[in-house]
């Protein structure tokens, strides 16, 4: 009789919008889960589901055999990774690096070396979707790695995804996500103005936008923010802040390159403007409201 497959364990750095459900559903496919947040009490309710919390960064790696980390942005995985008592330093031989944050091609770069000088492997893997998507493991993973690593991890992406997406070395991703984020970004701001416009005319607003849905500019990001913005609530998807951000790490990747994204500029405007307006802990769609407050 043949016993069951001995799954590896995981720790996973960051509980946000995101974290928290991709800890849910490595627990629900049966992983050995320790967890860290800054913020220990956001570790509680996967703490009841069976994770170990961890007081520290090293603490959750020490006897991982795979550190996932999904954390805000540059400096947030710098620390986890690099700082006090942080990750990196703690795992143990044979372990790997999996960084999902939505990060500068730089940093990438920088934390590759430094897994390497380790002697360990690394693998990026930055996801498309937003809090639902993480809950119900339908996230999508864009991977830089090599392809034996990539093989490795797959029993644990496959719980939280819909879809793997191999698309290179380690700094592929990191490419690849800014340019979907980059292209989101532009459609939520010029759909805000969009939508703006629309409610100071007579148009019957729910038909108008329908037809808007489903024809030439309709999408998914079309639609999903026709309905966070008429609706104006703003429960958080995908906080307004780290959109900002990540046009910023945008701009500065394109410009490496030689590309001037000058739409990128355009849309960060706006989501600076909403920041300062005490907007960017909300969703991303609240960003119509500095169109709104324009308004004579």
């Amino acid at each position: 009789m043949t016993g069951e497959k001995i799954r590896p364990s995981v720790a996973v750095l960051g509980l946000g919008t995101m974290g928290h459900g991709m800890a849910a559903n490595l627990l629900k496919a049966g992983f050995t889960v320790t967890v860290w947040n800054r913020t220990q009490s956001k570790a509680e309710p996967l703490a009841h589901l069976g994770a170990t919390v961890a007081r520290s960064p090293a603490h959750a790696a020490e006897n991982a055999s795979i550190v996932v980390a999904m954390l805000s942005d540059d400096a947030a995985s710098r620390a986890a990774w690099l700082g006090q008592d942080a990750a990196l330093a703690a795992m143990p031989a044979g372990s790997i690096a999996v960084e999902c944050s939505t990060l500068s091609p730089d940093w990438i770069r920088d934390l590759h070396a430094a897994v390497t000088q380790r002697g360990l492997r690394m693998a990026e893997a930055p996801v498309t979707g937003s809090r639902t998507q993480a809950e119900a493991g339908q996230l999508n993973f864009l991977v830089g790695a090599d392809e034996d690593t990539v093989a490795t991890l797959l029993p644990v992406l496959q719980c939280m995804s819909k879809e793997i997406l191999h698309l290179g070395p380690v700094g592929s991703g990191a490419q690849l996500k800014l340019i979907n984020n980059f292209l989101c970004a532009v459609q939520v701001a010029s759909f805000a103005e969009a939508l703006t416009w629309m409610e100071q005319t007579g148009l019957r607003l729910d038909t108008a936008l329908e037809f808007l849905k489903r024809g030439a500019p309709g999408s998914g990001i079309l639609s999903a923010m026709s309905d966070r913005m008429t609706c104006r609530t703003y429960e958080v998807n995908f906080l307004l802040r780290l959109m900002a951000k990540d046009q910023r790490y945008a701009r500065a990747a394109a410009a490496q390159l030689g590309v001037d994204v000058s739409m990128a500029s355009a849309a960060l405007e706006l989501f600076k403007q909403a920041e300062e307006q005490g907007l960017g802990e909300k969703d991303m769609s609240a960003v119509v409201e500095v169109v709104r407050r324009k308004l004579p």
